[in-house]
């Protein structure tokens, strides 16, 4: 063995480069630390508050889906059971052509109850699910007599 053969060459290394990898487990690892709390808080929706384009959007002849503080389905404000809404939205929407739903709805329910009035609807045939706001200026009013 004489250096003379080894001169040109270098020694091949067989060890990986972990660098690069540990700097991206960290990142990781900051990111879920950072996630993992927000998940376990929940989601909460609240319906928002604004002006509506129109004094009242809904109009003579419109569907109208309600659901109450309890989370009691509402058709056109009357009463309804969840196994008869789902038929009686798919005879309403039969024979129009515009499939719109308007809905209100409480907001202090679960958002899980909306979700489950928004399926209902989607399998009745509803193309558009739009929502009725609170306008902003009914809530002003109301906060002033109530501080009074």
């Amino acid at each position: 063995m004489s250096a003379g053969n080894n001169a040109g060459r270098t020694a091949v290394k067989s060890e990986p480069n972990v660098v690069p990898m540990i700097d991206i487990m960290l990142v990781l690892l900051i990111i879920f630390m950072i996630v993992t709390p927000l998940l376990a808080s929940g989601f909460r929706a609240t319906m928002p508050k604004a002006d509506n384009l129109d004094a009242s959007p809904e109009e003579e002849g419109e569907v109208i889906l309600g659901i109450d503080e309890g989370g009691r389905f509402f058709l056109n404000t009357r009463p309804i059971s969840d196994e008869q809404l789902e038929d009686q939205l798919r005879s309403m929407f039969s024979g129009r052509e515009d499939k719109i739903l308007y809905m209100k709805a409480d907001n202090q329910i679960k958002y899980g109850r909306v979700q489950e009035g928004i399926e209902i609807a989607r399998q009745a045939g509803a193309r558009v699910v739009a929502s009725i706001t609170e306008t902003e200026t009914a809530q002003k009013l109301f906060d002033a007599e109530e501080e009074e």
